[in-house]
């Protein structure tokens, strides 16, 4: 066999945690949207182009600015705004220096596992969970242990937690809010984590993307800042979701600097550092006063309520969702005998709606009479989809 031809067998073997991985759910679904022409409320992310200062911001820095490579950890200017902005926003005691700027949170949640992982080390984490959580661990040794949450409460069991916790448990991925729940972990929820993270001495590595889409007046409230997680929590965050630039991939990651530095390391050999033009914007952004913060919620609000009402008055069943761009469609409640699976593949063909079955987010034993619907879009979009909804249901009674 010539070399080639072994580069190449290795190749088409690739490896074990990638060779036999289908296409993300996400992308399935807007691809299949695209070829058919159906209004997306599958994949998470806003109609708009963002908000407008931020665009000409991006836009000025891009034309006046450098466009070198900056540092690593990421500009000096977005390092410092990350901190202020969770100082008045969530009271933290955060450091420019605590965060380190990624490509996005996904970028984050990678670099925290492949610098804190090691060969057999257990991380337990919390079903529904994003799709990216399991190949990342396997991939950097990593052991996951699944504890699963269930609707209609999604609530976090202190028996199910201690019972997956063993000797080689090292770490908790959890993400709050949760998507594709759409609930807030409660306050004896977090504080149950914090105490099992200080007792077994677990690292914790939260996704708390959805930290500034939170509604009807509740407070998203950070892991970090429980007692005794100050040390031991990477928080993660990302300027996509606070200011709707999905495809910025501006994300970043808090930890004390002994966690921090490894984070760097890791971070370093992945994308190295991202736009600086982006990171200026984002700045500027964090550094906005509240109301603005606010307004963007009740934007979010409103439209969550007016699929919701246009939903319920088709005939859906549509659970509370208290955060993230995302509401829930149950099935049977709606007289619909279909799976989420098979609900989501004929609305795409017959109603022209793309949306994601719920079941996608859990590993094993899934949930399966749920269906994630984005609300993050135009009126006129969402009542044009609600229309399809509609008479698709009224087609299938």
């Amino acid at each position: 066999m010539t070399r080639y031809s072994r580069r190449m067998t290795r190749a088409r073997h690739g490896h074990p945690v990638y060779r036999d991985m289908p296409t993300t759910i996400f992308e399935h679904m807007s691809a299949r949207a695209r070829e058919a022409g159906a209004i997306n409320l599958g994949q998470g992310f806003p109609e708009g182009a963002g908000p407008p200062d931020m665009l000409r911001a991006a836009a000025d820095a891009l034309l006046t600015r450098s466009s070198q490579y900056p540092p690593m950890a990421g500009l000096p200017e977005l390092r410092a705004a990350v901190a202020g902005h969770y100082r008045r926003h969530q009271q933290l005691d955060l450091a420019p220096d605590d965060v380190i700027v990624t490509s996005g949170a996904t970028e984050a949640i990678a670099a925290s596992l492949l610098a804190l992982v090691q060969p057999g080390d257990e991380v337990l984490m919390l079903a529904p969970l994003y799709d990216a959580y399991l190949p990342l661990v396997a991939r950097a040794g990593g052991v996951a242990k699944v504890v699963r949450l269930t609707p209609p409460d999604w609530r976090v069991d202190r028996a199910a937690l201690a019972a997956a916790i063993g000797p080689r448990t090292r770490f908790l991925l959890v993400n709050n809010p949760v998507n594709p729940a759409g609930v807030v972990l409660r306050e004896p929820e977090l504080a149950l984590l914090a105490e099992l993270c200080v007792t077994h001495d677990l690292i914790a590595i939260c996704d708390e993307v959805w930290e500034q889409t939170v509604y009807d007046g509740a407070a998203h409230r950070p892991l970090i800042g429980f007692p005794g997680m100050q040390d031991r929590t990477v928080k993660i965050g990302s300027a996509g979701k606070i200011f709707s630039v999905t495809g910025w991939k501006v994300g970043w990651m808090c930890a004390a600097p002994p966690l921090a530095t490894l984070l760097a390391r890791a971070h370093q050999f992945l994308t190295f550092t991202t736009p600086p033009n982006l990171q200026w914007a984002v700045a500027e952004g964090l550094g906005w006063p509240a109301d603005w913060f606010e307004r963007q919620r009740a934007t979010y609000q409103a439209s969550r309520d007016r699929l919701a009402a246009g939903l319920a008055a088709a005939g859906y069943a549509v659970p509370p969702s208290a955060a993230t761009w995302f509401l829930c469609v149950d099935l049977p409640a709606s007289g619909i005998m279909l799976d989420d699976a098979r609900f989501c593949e004929r609305i795409i063909d017959e109603a022209g709606v793309a949306a994601i079955p719920i079941s996608a987010f859990y590993p094993a034993d899934p949930v399966t009479h749920l269906v994630r619907l984005c609300f993050a879009k135009s009126d006129a979009t969402l009542d044009q989809a609600v229309a399809r909804l509609a008479a698709f249901r009224a087609r299938l009674l």
